[in-house]
């Protein structure tokens, strides 16, 4: 009796313990179209059609694969299920506009992945709740227009790409709020390569400087500068825009226009559209000036200067030496001339005295 106990005892520990392996993936909230990796807590949904974000996802997900699917929008908070989640995958959806606060939530994101979707512009406070946000990828889309915030300066960003995209100009105060990133791709884009590029030129230039990687900006427009690399054009090439507010603070002004020379007025028959289009244009020198042509024609003066110095002291010696040879064989004869002369009066002198 007590063996027949035991043994169903233990049948029923095991079919209860079985129940619950069965039911744990439930338990956890998989979705049905995904697949779960408990250990890593990972849930790759990736290239299962899906058009919105699964809202039964594991609350412990960590790194979230949702590339490759039709996505078209994400409702704000979509990913509050999964407040842990450090990696986000959008990669290749369809998604053309991003609400404000569809990120609200993700505490610790860290890789944001956005690539080759249809976004045309961003909101200034979007990536806002991202505070440990390392890597945020946006290339491949169709946007025309960043502005100058996406929300609190990101002291932890390293990785900014935004190449292949419709951009034609990039205010630099985005990129200083980004004071620790060092990998920046920009490259085909539509840049504008007029003034008003100066400003991101010359952050650039101090970017690499420091250490920063950053691919080529290669120029779309104007015809002047179309297919040239902004960081190879000099800045004697380039004219301080016209500032429209008062209030501009000086060392921007100073920044920009110190270095170069005032804007010429534009004839008073233009509109004041091709007025402001004339003199945000680059206008090239004929002959720019070259710090190393002046540098070489400060070389090459100062060794045309030394050699005349040789020369001018050269002939002062040969002047000095020529003089002195002269005095001495003038002198030699006139001492040959008073010998007879002085042997005479001496002998007359004796012959006096006889």
């Amino acid at each position: 009796m007590d063996i027949n106990f035991f043994f169903l005892f233990v049948v029923g520990e095991l079919l209860l313990l079985s129940s619950m392996i069965f039911l744990l993936p439930v338990v956890c909230g998989c979705p049905e179209r995904c697949r779960c990796h408990s250990p890593s807590n990972f849930v790759d949904c990736s290239r299962q059609g899906l058009a919105e974000v699964p809202s039964d996802l594991p609350p412990q997900t960590l790194t979230l694969h949702l590339q490759d699917n039709q996505i078209r929008q994400l409702p704000a908070s979509a990913f509050k299920s999964v407040p842990q989640l450090t990696t986000l995958n959008l990669y290749n959806n369809s998604l053309s506009n991003l609400t404000s606060g569809v990120f609200h939530g993700l505490q610790h994101l860290r890789v944001l992945n956005l690539t080759q979707n249809s976004l045309h512009s961003l909101e200034s406070r979007l990536f806002h709740s991202l505070p440990q946000l390392r890597e945020l990828d946006l290339s491949s889309n169709n946007i025309s227009h960043l502005p100058t915030s996406l929300g609190e300066p990101w002291e932890n960003l390293t990785v900014f790409a935004i190449h292949q995209n419709q951009l034609q100009q990039l205010d630099r105060a985005l990129l200083e709020s980004m004071p620790r990133v060092r990998h920046l791709f920009l490259k085909d884009n539509l840049w504008k390569c007029t003034c008003h590029l100066l400003s991101l030129k010359l952050w650039l230039e101090t970017f690499i400087y420091k250490g920063g990687i950053t691919d080529s900006i290669i120029c779309a427009s104007p015809d002047t500068w179309k297919g040239k690399d902004l960081l190879k054009i000099p800045h004697e090439l380039y004219q301080p825009c016209p500032f429209s507010s008062p209030h501009l603070e000086s060392s921007q002004v100073q920044q920009l226009g110190a270095a170069h020379r005032a804007v010429p007025r534009p004839p008073e028959s233009h509109s004041s559209g091709e007025r402001d289009h004339w003199e945000c244009e680059i206008k090239p020198k004929p002959r720019p000036a070259n710090l190393r042509h002046a540098v070489a024609t400060i070389v090459i003066t100062g060794v045309v200067c030394g050699i005349v110095c040789l020369m001018m002291l050269a002939a002062a010696i040969y002047g000095c030496t020529y003089a002195a040879i002269t005095a001495q064989y003038h002198g030699g004869c006139l001492a040959q001339i008073n010998e007879p002369a002085k042997t005479e009066g001496k002998e007359l002198f004796d012959s006096s005295t006889a």
